[in-house]
This record gives structure tokens, sequence and C-alpha cells, in this order.
């Protein structure tokens, strides 16, 4: 606990600004610092002593007085430029800008970054929510909200994250409608006449994200072997479509079904025939899917140009591409297959995010175990 000094603590008007005022010392790497706190009343000060005391007591004493009597804006904006750039991937520091510019800023923008409460967050969270945002998109909000003041919390201008007093709506999940096992054999039949179709057997066999699909290079595919290798997917920023890493970074090892393989090499066949018709409008960028040029496929084109006619023509309900990679785990733990090899084939961070997320397939998994703990007891 720090000691007091002559006169620490003491209250007192002043007269020049008409307000309560105290002062105290903290210690600071270059040497002792005599700080101010200033109220309307005495009660106001002695609260707001209280607590600056308390924080220098608990070694909570920032050194950044002028970064934190900026306004939130200046801040936000320098750490998106000085920070999150060239940290990130395109897309993400473009996300964060978004959220900063289009619903931060506008609404505690001009708050400085010292004089922030976590009420004014709070009431930033409920008149989005109000507003008609997402549950989803208040939790982005919060999340770069958070980052950005956890940054400027270890930087020594702040001594707390005021996010940390504030929860953050909780996330409401998107439907998920994978496809029942007949369902997925009608929809493969129809695609059949598609020249993506080898794209939908791939989905629905080894449950890839659409950008992994659309980011699938041929040097990555080892037909011969029965396995391909995850190692981009297909974003699309303001500058248009780019390759970045996995989502979290993780690349992985995918094995294939034998019918993968087979509609695979039918597919490169096809290809090669599309690059010969296309002559030198062909843009090679030895992608597996790809426009009739070469180009990259935009997964918007593929959900209105393809899968949705698709959907139609097999009669099934109006569904997310990204439906059919939750078909894949479903058809496969629905089939007894491991969940920690689900895990692995689909990229996820845990086997806990795997559990959780299919958790509605675990009765039938349950059922299976029983049936064949009963048959062992009965031979």
């Amino acid at each position: 606990m720090g000691r007091r000094g002559n006169g620490e603590g003491s209250i007192s008007f002043h007269k020049k600004s008409g307000l309560y005022m105290a002062r105290y010392t903290v210690q600071t790497p270059t040497g002792s610092k005599r700080k101010t706190v200033y109220g309307k009343t005495r009660t106001e000060v002695a609260e707001k002593l209280t607590r600056a005391m308390a924080d220098r007591d608990r070694g909570l004493v920032f050194e950044g007085d002028r970064e934190a009597r900026e306004a939130l804006e200046a801040y936000l904006e320098r750490w998106l430029d000085d920070v999150v750039r060239d940290t990130v991937k395109e897309n993400m520091l473009e996300n964060y800008t978004y959220l900063a510019r289009r619903h931060i800023i506008p609404e505690i923008g001009h708050t400085r970054l010292r004089d922030l409460k976590p009420e004014q967050v709070r009431r930033l969270y409920r008149k989005k929510l109000d507003s008609g945002l997402s549950n989803r998109t208040v939790q982005l909000i919060h999340t770069t909200l958070r980052k950005a003041l956890q940054q400027a919390l270890s930087d020594g201008i702040l001594p707390r994250n005021v996010c940390d007093a504030v929860k953050a709506p909780r996330r409401v999940r998107k439907e998920m409608r994978p496809l029942r096992p007949e369902q997925a054999r009608t929809f493969l039949e129809v695609a059949k006449g598609d020249r993506l179709h080898a794209l939908y057997v791939l989905a629905i066999t080894t449950g890839l994200r659409e950008g992994e699909l659309l980011g699938l290079h041929w040097a990555d595919v080892n037909l011969e072997g029965g396995k391909l290798q995850v190692l981009w997917q297909l974003t699309r920023t303001k500058r248009g479509l780019s390759f970045t890493a996995p989502k979290r970074g993780r690349t992985r090892v995918v094995r294939l079904t034998d019918t993968a393989v087979a509609n695979l090499k039918t597919h490169k066949t096809a290809q090669n025939e599309e690059r010969l018709k296309a002559g030198s409008l062909w843009q090679d960028h030895d992608l597996v899917f790809t426009s009739t040029i070469g180009t990259p496929v935009d997964v918007g084109n593929l959900t209105y140009r393809s899968f949705r006619p698709l959907l139609k023509r097999a009669g099934l309900p109006r569904i997310r591409i990204h439906d059919l990679r939750h078909t894949a785990a479903t058809l496969m733990l629905g089939r007894g297959v491991h969940p920690k090899i689900v895990q692995e084939m689909l990229g996820h961070s845990t086997i806990t995010q795997t559990m959780d997320t299919y958790s509605h397939v675990l009765p039938d998994m349950q059922d299976q175990a029983v049936s064949a703990i009963e048959s062992a007891h009965t031979q």
C-alpha cells in the first residue's frame, strides 16, 4: 500500500475553477508525479480520489496522460493504422475499419479515452440492437472496441479496459440446414450436368469451406495418393478476390473418397478442354475450380448462378453452400466416424468445437454405442 505524503488526499476548493480538488502522488519510471482529481462536490472528489489511489496501489498507474486525453476517434484511427494494418488479413482490416467508422466512432468517438465508461459501451450495444443489427454484428463491434482498448491498456495509456465490465450479446447461431443422406444423393445426381459438379462432390465428401474449395490449386491435389492439402482460401476484399491462408491459419491434409477422386479426374479433363477452347483468353492460375476462362470463381456467382438453380431443380429447400459442409460433418458422424477425425477434416481448432457444433447428431451416435454394447454382451 502506498504511503500518503504531506497533504496528500486532502480535499480543497479551487476558487478559479469553482471545483473541489485533491492531489495525490504516483511513482513512475521517471520519478514521482503529482496528479489531481476534480469534481463539482466534495463527495465526488472523494470518490474519484479513492479510485485513483486504489489503482495506484495496485500498480494501475498509466503514463499516457496525453494519449488518454485524446478522443476515442483519434485513438481508433491510430490503432487501425499502427497496430492492425500489416498484422491481420486484408479482409479483417477492412472489417475492423468498417465497424469502427460505421458504428463506434459516430456514437462515442468524441469521448476521451480516459473518460470512457462501461455504461456508455452498454448503451452503444443496446442502441445498435434496437436499430435492428444482429447479435453477431454487435458482438463484432464489442470485439473491435475491446481489442483497441486492450492495446491502450498494454501500452500503459489506460489503467483498465472498460469493455471487460460489459457483456456482449449472446451469439445466436445461424440455423444449420444439412441435407439428409437421400437429399444429398438427389442433389449430386441433379448436379451431374453442371460444370462444377466435382466441387459439390468435394464439398459433401470432405466438408471444405466454400473459400477453401474455390482456393484449391491443382498443385495441392494428389489424385494418385487420394488426398489434398488445404493451403489457401479465396476471399473478397475491396480490391477484389485474393488468396489467403485458411481460417485461423490452419493448413491440413484431407483424404479423398474414390468418388471424389474419379470426379476430380473427369473435371480436370473437362477443364483442359475449356482451356483449349478459350485459347489466349485463358488465365492460368492453376486453380481446380474456375470460370470458363480460368479466372477465380466468386462465391456469390457460385451461389446464384449454379448452386441455387440446382437446388430448385432437385426440389430441395434453399440452403447455403456452407450447409454442404454441415452435411459432410453430419453424414460422417451419423455413420460412426470418430469426432476427432471429423475435427481434423473440417479444420476445427478443437474437438470441443466439433462436438458443440454437431451436438444434434450425438443422440444417434449414443444409440449406436448402446447397440454395440448390447451386442457384445449377448454374443
